[in-house]
């Protein structure tokens, strides 16, 4: 296990990692948090004890972080976080879940190193413009409705947005595609425009949560362009964003998601696919303490790629008519 993969996730295969595994095995003996319970929504700051020094970020005369290699200027990879489900983490055997008093602190340190917790489209349009310093993606895969009910509440304390990667086939269904652990509601039609609504971009995680490297044409076509135009429905706008369910991207996948016309994909590792339809992330969990946070952060650049982007191709601000047909959501259940 990588310190950035989830257990329901295959573990990345590249150099890259092999060059930082002695700087993993070091991430591996630092102070790992017990979990925590749930808490209500945008809980108050939390009088626990504090996480440990993070030393190599706060000592004086350093800055936090790598100076020349992990910024978001146009030759350093883009640092985009990878999140779940937000609410209890004691009983998820895919560690997954993170609990709101840990993303509350995650986000704070964030904050407290300058930095700032946005969606992915509104990094992308900020790269390509050159004003991506300071700027950190947050994605919320699979749309669970804790998202709404408890991270929403903790990114607006902290000023930030995020991408929210939702199911338009599973509307208000659950996690069926996870055989262990708990069932988690995901969200409904309202949630998704709720979400919408209060700031937040809405991607399309496809319709079922299928491994799309082994679905059939037919299936492709369904998850891929068939999703686009329910979320346009459903939001009055055409998500921007695609994110591969397990992180599987293959060449035919990737052509796929271009076709269905998105201007960006999310991946884990995508290696030699690596660009705007196959961008890396790190995964972000109940374990990420301050120290940890700092160790991914260096080691960040080394893992991931750089995603060199064309400005004419970033992601723009717009509203469309959605396509004519029934309005989504509207037969409830999975939708299909």
């Amino acid at each position: 296990m990588t310190l950035d993969t989830p257990s329901r996730f295959p573990a990345p295969g590249s150099a890259r990692a092999a060059r930082a595994s002695r700087a993993a095995r070091a991430a591996r003996a630092l102070p790992v948090a017990a979990a925590s319970p749930a808490v209500p929504a945008a809980p108050a700051p939390s009088a626990d004890p504090p996480d440990p020094p993070d030393r190599a970020a706060t000592a004086p005369g350093r800055l936090p972080g790598p100076r020349r290699r992990g910024g978001q200027d146009g030759r350093s990879p883009l640092w985009v976080w990878m999140y779940h489900s937000v609410s209890d983490p004691s009983h998820d055997p895919y560690r997954i879940t993170v609990s709101p008093r840990r993303l509350d602190r995650q986000l704070g340190w964030l904050r407290a190193r300058g930095l700032r917790g946005v969606s992915v489209a509104e990094l992308l349009r900020a790269r390509a413009a050159g004003r991506a310093a300071g700027l950190v993606g947050l994605t919320f895969d699979d749309g669970y409705t804790d998202f709404l009910e408890a991270a929403v509440p903790l990114l607006h304390r902290h000023g930030c947005t995020a991408t929210v990667f939702v199911l338009p086939g599973r509307l208000g269904g659950d996690n069926a595609w996870d055989p262990q652990g708990p069932r988690k509601p995901l969200l409904t039609a309202e949630g998704i425009r709720a979400a919408a609504e209060a700031g937040m971009e809405i991607g399309s995680h496809g319709m079922r949560h299928l491994d799309l490297t082994k679905a059939s044409p037919a299936e492709l076509q369904e998850e891929t362009v068939r999703s686009r135009e329910l979320l346009h429905r459903l939001t009055g706008r055409a998500p921007d964003g695609f994110c591969y369910p397990y992180g599987a991207v293959s060449t035919a996948v990737l052509a796929a998601v271009r076709r269905a016309g998105y201007g960006y994909g999310c991946a884990i590792d995508a290696g030699p696919l690596t660009g705007p339809l196959a961008l890396p992330r790190v995964h972000i969990g109940e374990s990420d303490t301050g120290p940890r946070l700092h160790v991914k952060r260096l080691l960040h650049p080394v893992r991931r790629r750089p995603v060199l982007l064309d400005p004419a191709v970033a992601p723009q601000t717009r509203t469309a008519p959605p396509p004519s047909g029934p309005p989504a959501g509207s037969g409830g259940g999975d939708g299909r």
